[in-house]
């Protein structure tokens, strides 16, 4: 069995995405170390707090260069809600910061009239045919985000959910992948696509 390396660089809720793989029979184990990222079959970059502080923390630690290296090796790579919005090019969140530049396109915060923000429940994900989804609808999944991605390659998306307007939900740029809800708080519905996630490797 291929071994996930789950990036710990200080923000997100790693353990929970840990239990959720080994619930799976999925061999996962955290850790910031280099060399480890470096050897992983796969890798999955979870996430919560704010851009440029998880940018600050990846930099510090050495990460960024061996992300963007490991990602040329056609190895799957999974980001998790702001794991997923770190892939993009830069942030627009309390100011403009780059990104980890995997898939083009920005991240960008809700303006909504009469809805509140943060983005938080269930909704429905509208999803494309790709490895992760095995169904193209009727999929609810959990969401916990204020920003979502912008100008993205149309080609790039693989679902779509609706707050207040349609908005970006998962992505796919040859061997990364992003999702912004949370697959590990998404019941079986999301427990089958990190199994699915597995299967790539």
């Amino acid at each position: 069995m291929g071994k996930i390396i789950i990036i710990d660089y200080g923000m997100g809720n790693l353990r929970s995405v840990q239990k959720a793989c080994e619930f799976i029979g999925l061999s996962a184990e955290i850790s910031d170390d280099i060399q480890a990222v470096e050897k992983a079959d796969a890798l999955i970059l979870p996430g919560v707090g704010a851009f440029g502080d998880a940018m600050t923390h990846l930099n510090k630690k050495g990460l960024t260069p061996v992300i963007k290296d490991f990602v040329k090796t056609g190895k799957p790579f999974l980001g998790i809600c702001l794991g997923m919005q770190l892939i993009f090019d830069r942030s627009f969140e309390h100011g403009t910061h780059e990104g980890l530049g995997l898939v083009g396109g920005d991240v960008v915060e809700f303006k909504l009239d009469g809805l509140k923000v943060p983005h938080m429940g269930w909704n429905n994900l509208y999803a494309r045919q790709n490895p992760l989804f095995e169904k193209s609808d009727d999929q609810y999944v959990y969401f916990v985000h204020s920003f979502y991605a912008d100008g993205v390659s149309d080609d790039d998306v693989i679902a779509t959910a609706t707050y207040g307007h349609p908005f970006v939900a998962a992505v796919r740029h040859e061997n990364v992948f992003g999702l912004q809800f949370h697959p590990e708080k998404s019941g079986d519905v999301g427990l089958n696509m990190l199994r699915n996630f597995g299967k790539l490797i």
